[in-house]
């Protein structure tokens, strides 16, 4: 390899300079008029503008910058090194793995156990709210909805866009019973998943015999169909006013957490009045119900319904030359798939006190669904990286006042979370383009189970 090929070759530099300013040009029209112009109300509540030509050289300036140095140098270093490796011999799934690798689910699981008491010890009582609350509550519930999900995309290979369907009914179960019959939350919890599941065999019927484009389509239409149903039965959902005042948890009907009641369970245990008692029982909860996901997921996985899932998301001719019944394959997926969706719902639900349709729109499904793939279809650790790095990214996002240093005072970095998060899905899906988690491990091995690399299985599957 000579020196300039090392240091970069005046051919690649070229390409990465014509590349950035090409990259600069495409974000200079992409951001024109919703970045480099803004809309504002004066005083005579006119609809006037004004142009902001320094925040837009600087979204600019980093697309040209970002470009040119990853076609200049990131990209030709990647490549020198998976050369290296392959006249090396060495294999892009390594045995050898280092401590984290082998005990990251143990570290993992001790750090959310601890996760409520570390910010108590830290940032006392009502700063905590925000940290159990905002990051590790928010974020667990998406984590369930998404290995929900996954049941039904990454092992099936059915495509839903409508998932948020399930996880509306779950919640309107759980307000409207508890609403009008005072029914508890540990008995609506269970209630709420079966009656999700009882949709998702309605919705898996009429969607027996169809795949790809057609199946997403439909399913798109189910969970549109369930939000304006909320929206219109007035009489019941109370429509776009939505359902307030729904009763809290109870800790298994020993203690309540109400402050007017004479069970109440900071009194019991003479603790100073606080809510954050409450958020960090609810974390434990929807703690617990993601283990419970992960649990029927990997066991279902390893049954015969579980390999049924997987054939039929490789090959669904085949599956049925195998004599695999993909009816009952198929409303299974779809039935498993929702009753995890109507239990976060029914959390949701007792979480927020209040539940309305402009909840469960359809930027939800696509969210989840982003979390899915980002994370590699299949694996329930990278969907759960995937569900820390995207919600809990949107929440650090509020968070970065410090960058009105940088884009200037009339920054609000909020308003720009969707674009952010869209620039970083195609950031991972350009240089991880089968999620984080790349590898698989068949559920079917002889003598010995081996991970199995992204590179050689279809479209990240194993």
């Amino acid at each position: 390899m000579t020196a300039s090929t090392e240091t970069g070759h005046p051919n690649v530099l070229a390409k990465a300079v014509r590349e950035g300013v090409f990259a600069g040009v495409v974000a200079f029209l992409m951001f024109l008029l919703f970045v480099g112009i803004e809309t504002y109300q004066d005083i005579n509540n006119a609809l006037v503008w004004r142009t902001r030509w320094g925040l837009l050289a600087i979204f600019v300036l980093v697309a040209a910058v970002s470009r040119f140095l990853s076609v200049g140098f990131i990209k030709p270093h990647i490549d020198r090194r998976k050369l290296a490796k392959a006249k090396s011999g060495v294999l892009e799934i390594s045995e050898q793995k280092s401590f984290f690798h082998r005990h990251f689910l143990k570290i993992a699981l001790v750090f959310l156990l601890v996760y409520p008491f570390l910010s108590l010890l830290i940032v006392g009582k009502q700063g905590s709210l925000k940290y159990v609350d905002n990051f590790g509550i928010q974020i667990l519930i998406y984590v369930m909805l998404a290995w929900g999900l996954n049941i039904v995309v990454g092992l099936a290979g059915l495509l839903d866009l409508g998932y948020v369907a399930f996880y509306a009914v779950g919640a309107y179960s759980y307000a409207l019973l508890s609403s009008y019959f005072g029914f508890s939350f540990w008995l609506l919890l269970p209630m709420s998943g079966i009656l999700a599941a009882l949709w998702g065999i309605i919705l898996g019927f009429p969607v027996l015999r169809l795949r790809g484009d057609y199946l997403a389509i439909v399913t798109l239409a189910f969970g549109e169909i369930i939000r304006l149903v909320l929206i219109n039965w007035t009489d019941v959902t109370k429509g776009t006013f939505g359902i307030s005042g729904i009763a809290k948890a109870s800790f298994f009907g020993i203690w309540s957490f109400d402050a007017g009641t004479t069970n109440n369970f900071v009194k019991a245990w003479g603790l100073s009045a606080s809510s954050v008692y409450y958020k960090v029982f609810l974390f434990y909860v929807i703690l617990a119900l993601c283990m419970l996901t992960a649990y029927v997921t990997i066991r279902l996985r390893r049954m015969p319904i579980g390999r049924a899932w997987e054939a039929l998301r490789e090959d669904e001719i085949a599956c049925r030359s195998l004599g695999i019944n993909t009816v009952t394959t198929k409303l299974t997926a779809f039935a498993t798939g929702a009753m995890f969706g109507g239990f976060a719902g029914s959390f949701f639900a007792t979480r927020q006190g209040f539940v309305s349709p402009e909840s469960f729109v359809f930027l939800e499904s696509a969210v989840i669904l982003a979390i899915v793939v980002l994370g590699g279809m299949g694996s329930l650790t990278g969907i759960a990286i995937a569900a820390v790095v995207m919600v809990g990214g949107t929440e650090v996002l509020r968070e970065m006042s410090f960058l009105k240093v940088v884009f200037g005072p009339d920054f609000t970095p909020e308003l720009y979370r969707m674009l952010l998060f869209g620039l970083a899905m195609i950031i991972v899906m350009l240089f991880k383009p089968r999620g984080f988690v790349g590898s698989r491990e068949p559920t079917a091995f002889l003598k010995e189970r081996r991970a199995v690399s992204g590179s050689f299985t279809k479209e990240g599957h194993g």
